[in-house]
């Protein structure tokens, strides 16, 4: 029985699976990413754990699909300047793995990788233009148009998080102010609390979106303004993508979404107060349904989208 084999890269972890035609993950393994002590350390624990899980399964390596944070050239197979590992620019997962394992390999955008597995095997199902959002430690999106992955010029990826929603807003990495990762993703919850508490607040210490909107529904007045805030600036955001691409639907994903219950009315009075110009009643808004495995089920995806089942290599 082939298997593809899933390689989800982010910033603080490195998640290892094999996935079967159907989207299931059979078995996963994940460690640290542990930047710092090299690429090639980080390759040999992606080439262990995918051989042992292999060799568990009694299963052939049918091809190797990734997804990582980026930027990354989902065509050469190689890291641009990506902010967790600025070291490992030039390096190539893509005609490494291949050399190892003798099989054809495909790498995209980790959001683009989640966006294709959400319109092919999770909430996006049978939509013709999907926009996949995932608010996290940052926002990513991904846009598929006609079941085609959208690209920018020279294969980019469109990078809908730096779009600027409030230019008074706080600075960014990207170079701008008030984009709409610096207002919304995870560490924006964090920094606006952390600019706003007294000295004498009871939860200084270990913050985190998550537990911010755990104390808003505990009933703490300052997290619940920070889920407000957030509520607030996620919404615009959203609406501007309904704006443009007046889409069949958006799907939420990533670690903030996991508390979409305080946040979705809000997005929702902010579609309807600002999108009087497109029917964004049809916009169907809806939560990623692949659950905790969606990144490895979509790393899988990218190598479905990328080749013909029958072309791929059998080691």
């Amino acid at each position: 029985m082939g298997m593809i084999g899933a390689v989800d890269i982010g910033g603080t972890k490195i998640a290892v699976g094999l996935v079967d035609d159907g989207g299931r993950v059979l078995s996963r393994t994940e460690h640290p990413t542990d930047a710092e002590r090299g690429y090639g350390e980080a390759l040999a624990r992606i080439e262990h754990g995918l051989r042992a899980m292999v060799a568990a399964a009694g299963a052939e390596l049918t091809g190797i699909g990734i997804g990582s944070t980026g930027p990354v050239d989902p065509f050469s197979g190689e890291f641009g300047d990506v902010n967790f590992f600025p070291a490992w620019r030039g390096q190539n997962p893509v005609s490494d793995l291949a050399r190892i394992f003798g099989v054809k390999v495909a790498m995209e955008n980790d959001a683009d990788a989640a966006t294709l597995a959400e319109a092919t095997w999770g909430a996006g199902k049978n939509k013709t233009r999907l926009i996949y959002v995932t608010v996290g430690t940052g926002i990513g999106a991904g846009i598929v148009l006609d079941g085609q992955l959208y690209r920018g010029v020279d294969g980019a990826h469109p990078e809908i998080g730096h779009h600027v929603i409030d230019a008074s807003g706080p600075p960014c990495m990207c170079g701008f102010h008030g984009c709409w990762e610096s207002l919304a993703a995870g560490p924006a919850m964090v920094s606006w609390l952390e600019s706003k508490m007294p000295e004498n607040y009871p939860h200084r210490d270990h913050l985190t979106a998550k537990r911010i909107c755990e104390l808003a529904q505990e009933g703490d007045e300052l997290a619940g303004q920070a889920v407000a805030r957030e509520g607030h600036y996620l919404g615009l955001g959203l609406a501007n993508l309904v704006t443009l691409f007046a889409p069949d639907a958006i799907v939420l994903g990533g670690s903030v979404m996991k508390s979409a219950v305080l946040f979705l009315e809000e997005i929702r009075k902010t579609i309807c107060r600002c999108c009087r110009f497109v029917p964004y009643e049809k916009t169907d808004l809806t939560l990623a349904s692949l659950g905790e495995d969606a990144n490895l089920i979509g790393a899988a995806r990218v190598w479905h989208h990328r080749f013909d089942r029958k072309e791929g290599h059998r080691a």
